[in-house]
């Protein structure tokens, strides 16, 4: 079309306006320019409303979303960019034949233009690919996102080494070849981003941290959700609705706890202590266990070892004028399996997986018996609650078997004393 356009005018200014070189050639290289330019413009407004109109019929027309997705404005646009723009790369040497210290320049910025418009179509699919994948159950824990900024990376640096050597009139390979000599200082300047991918792809492969991870990491002060994972960083809300912003390889280099174990079982732990006083504990006296055989939890088992204890003392004639001689029951260890039943009774925790009461080795805060067992519920409001109410119940009870809690004098209590 310009051909033909470009020897009409050489006519029509050669017999109509008697136009010599080199004004002749001043005059139609304008003349085609601005013609060019027109051109373009009505290309790239025409293709503009032609795949915004098209393209988002056609996707909905289709029942999947990926489409939708991919081919989004900013794809749709940038296309609309890139079509006057080939255009005008195509044309630019025959309106600009006759000026040869130009036609490079022109040739430069419009080849320029065409490599940022794909990179910016590539990083827009990329996006595009990253939505996708987050929004299905198989990607959806899946450190997605560092893949693709990676990726990104690799566009826009393909693209930066292009632009140069199209700036400066070099072959890219030229380029290339003195990378190696920059490879330290490339080192230096992407170090973080190469330690994230290495960081992100040992994540991903041992399936260390997922999207949604409930995950402590006590060096950072993060105790919260995993929100987002990318290249150089993961993204945690804490529990006080706070972000932070951790290294990714420091989920490699530094320990972290990660609570998912917890939350695909079939209970949450609860694992606390009583501290009991030593100087409470002691055998117990026929009529404490009278009194203990009130208590409906520990009726059986005071009676069982009752007739155990009394029929070990009588085959072993073991005097009964002190306690401490022969087998007698003590109030801590009743206590103990008053716990035991008391636990085993409560229909909130899940029997099926260990429960227990240990009494762990005494030290400056008394004898501790510690409970471990675990609740149905894992969310953590209700799982709170209920470990409450158990303990709530236990201190109460303590004082029925003649036991002391442990606990620091007061300021009041050496007034008192």
């Amino acid at each position: 079309m310009f051909e033909r356009l470009d020897s009409w005018l050489t006519a029509l200014f050669k017999e109509q306006f008697d136009l010599v070189d080199p004004r002749l050639t001043t005059v139609k290289t304008f003349v085609l320019f601005l013609c060019l330019i027109a051109f373009c413009g009505m290309v790239w407004w025409i293709s503009k409303k032609s795949l915004n109109l098209i393209i988002p019929r056609f996707t909905a027309r289709t029942k999947t979303v990926w489409d939708d997705i991919i081919l989004n404005r900013k794809v749709v646009n940038s296309f609309s960019h890139l079509i006057p723009a080939i255009l005008l790369n195509h044309y630019a040497p025959l309106v600009f034949s006759g000026y040869e210290k130009i036609l490079p320049f022109v040739v430069g910025v419009t080849d320029i233009f065409i490599v940022m418009v794909v990179a910016g179509i590539f990083s827009s699919f990329f996006s595009s690919i990253k939505e996708i994948m987050s929004q299905s159950e198989k990607f959806k824990d899946k450190p997605i996102g560092s893949f693709t900024q990676l990726a990104k990376i690799i566009v826009y640096s393909v693209a930066t080494i292009l632009v140069i050597s199209i700036a400066i009139g070099k072959s890219p390979l030229y380029l290339l070849t003195g990378l190696g000599a920059m490879a330290a200082v490339i080192m230096l300047v992407f170090r973080d981003s190469i330690l994230g991918f290495v960081a992100s792809i040992q994540l991903s492969a041992n399936d260390m941290v997922r999207l949604g991870d409930w995950v402590t990491v006590s060096k950072y002060g993060a105790d919260g959700d995993v929100m987002e994972i990318n290249l150089t960083t993961i993204k945690v809300r804490n529990f006080d609705r706070t972000i932070t912003t951790i290294p990714t390889y420091a989920f490699i280099n530094d320990s972290f706890k990660n609570w998912r174990g917890m939350e695909d079982s079939e209970g949450r732990r609860i694992k606390r202590t009583i501290n009991i006083k030593i100087d409470s504990v002691h055998f117990c006296t026929k009529e404490e266990l009278d009194r203990f055989r009130k208590i409906d939890l520990i009726r059986d088992y005071i009676e069982q070892k009752e007739v155990e204890t009394k029929k070990y003392n009588e085959e072993n004639q073991v005097s009964q004028h002190d306690l401490i001689n022969g087998r007698n029951l003590t109030n801590v260890g009743v206590f103990r399996i008053y716990i035991t039943e008391y636990l085993k009774r409560n229909k909130k925790l899940n029997l099926d997986m260990t429960c227990m009461v240990r009494q762990l080795q005494a030290n400056e805060y008394g004898l501790p018996l510690e409970i471990y067992t675990f609740s149905k519920v894992k969310e953590w409001v209700k799982y709170e609650s209920i470990m409450s109410d158990i303990f709530d119940h236990l201190f109460a009870a303590v004082d029925r078997f003649d036991l002391e809690v442990f606990e620091r004098p007061a300021g009041s209590d050496l007034r008192q004393s």
